[in-house]
Order: C-alpha cells, then sequence, then structure tokens
C-alpha cells in the first residue's frame, strides 16, 4: 500500500498509542480532527484531510464514538521507525 509521508507520520504515533479525537456537527458530520501523541502533545500535520484518507482507507477506526485508533490493517501497513523518546 502506498502511504504518505504525514500518513506514515500519523499512523506511527497512533501506533505508539496516540489518538484522534473528532467534533461532530449536527448532522453527524466530522468538523474538526486533533490527534494526540502518547504523551498528550498535538500532532499538527494530522488535519480534516489527512483524517479522511486514513479513515477511508480503514487505516484508523472508532467503536462506539470513542476517539479513533489504528486499526490492524493500518498496523499492518505502518513501517517501523526507530525510536526518537530516548
Amino acid at each position: 500500500m502506498n502511504i504518505s509521508r504525514d500518513e506514515q507520520r500519523a499512523l506511527h504515533v497512533l501506533a505508539r498509542g496516540g489518538l484522534i479525537r473528532h467534533e461532530r456537527g449536527a448532522g453527524g458530520k466530522v468538523l474538526a480532527v486533533t490527534c494526540f501523541t502518547h504523551d498528550g502533545l498535538v500532532l499538527e500535520s494530522c488535519d480534516l484531510q489527512l483524517f479522511a484518507r486514513l479513515r477511508k482507507r480503514g487505516l484508523i477506526q472508532s467503536r462506539g464514538g470513542a476517539p479513533y485508533r489504528i486499526s490492524l490493517k493500518g498496523r499492518r501497513a505502518v513501517r517501523a521507525q526507530p525510536d526518537n523518546a530516548a
């Protein structure tokens, strides 16, 4: 699967325990998203267009209105990256 750099970055954050919080409008459409790392920091490169691409491909999922997290398909698609936290 061909995944862009921003998609790869977002998936890596989600694979490490991050999540995407979403806000819905009156019609149920997602109006805004915010991607948080496992440390609680915000990933600025994650916008509504990136969110839509990840969701359309099935790389992220939400269950019961909870924040979006990486799906099994997303875990398989993400490439390994060295951990720069240390």
